[in-house]
């Protein structure tokens, strides 16, 4: 993804035109994370922060090194990531990221979603998850909690890929937030489920818990590589869609702003 800094840049620029200031790159250690290249993106386009993170995303891609790595060295990793700096730069991650399987939980999965919760546990630093197709993220909390976990700082990934309302209101219960990221992509279906599901989640309470993101983790998704539905989407067709069908500024205020700034600061 990051191939190419001047594409980056350029989609950065964009996204910064349409009124954004904050940008979390999600990708992780396992999944191409390149710090040097979002320092250079980031001083291209010095508008924008950019935050991004340490950790493992699914086990189907580590390293043999991660299946080799004892729990407390894998601690010694996330933790240098965060207080020293990424692969040898000085740019910190600001998030702790955690990843499991369709439906399971691969052990050296949990090894590694232990390590982060442990480093959370120690420096209070944020927890993502990614959930695939929106599964096992009760199982991933059971985990958190046996580690003493904040959930008021964890926030689950992809869970508009399943949009079950038993199943998001349980997580929410436990304080965590959950985030909708599949904006834009009507391959994984209409953008009215995911509105639909959304004002039940707010009638039920959950405004404050509630987080809308793009998942844009490859060039067909960026307009500066000729794809879409790019950066911009969100402010640009997102935002006004669902004034349009009922949200108002406050809510889309504490959607994009307040909680946000809540999750990420510490």
């Amino acid at each position: 993804m990051l191939d190419d800094i001047e594409k980056n840049a350029k989609e950065l620029k964009l996204f910064h035109k349409a009124g954004g200031k904050t940008i979390v790159d999600a990708t992780t250690i396992d999944y191409g994370r390149s710090a040097k290249a979002l320092i250079q993106i980031a001083k291209m386009v010095p508008e924008v922060n950019i935050i991004s993170v340490t950790g493992f995303n699914l086990g189907s891609y580590y390293d043999t090194w991660v299946y080799e790595y004892s729990l407390d060295q894998i601690i010694g990793l996330l933790k240098r990531d965060i207080t020293q700096g990424m692969e040898g730069t000085n740019a910190r991650a600001g998030l702790l990221k955690v990843g499991t399987s369709y439906n399971y939980i691969m052990k050296v999965e949990e090894k590694t979603l232990r390590a982060a919760a442990k480093v959370h546990v120690e420096l209070g630093t944020p927890m993502v998850s990614h959930t695939t197709l929106g599964t096992m993220a009760h199982e991933q909390i059971e985990i958190m909690i046996d580690e003493g976990v904040d959930l008021g700082k964890v926030a689950f990934y992809h869970m508009d890929h399943n949009l079950d309302f038993w199943y998001q209101k349980k997580i929410l219960e436990k304080g965590a937030y959950i985030v909708y990221d599949c904006t834009g992509k009507i391959k994984y279906g209409p953008e009215e489920w995911r509105i639909n599901m959304l004002k039940r989640l707010i009638k039920a309470g959950f405004l404050e818990q509630l987080m809308i993101a793009g998942d844009t983790a490859r060039r067909s998704y960026y307009k500066s590589y000729g794809g879409g539905p790019g950066l911009d989407y969100i402010p640009t067709r997102y935002i006004p869609r669902i004034l349009e069908e009922g949200f108002t500024q406050e809510m889309i205020d504490t959607l994009f702003i307040e909680n946000p700034k809540r999750f990420l600061s510490w």
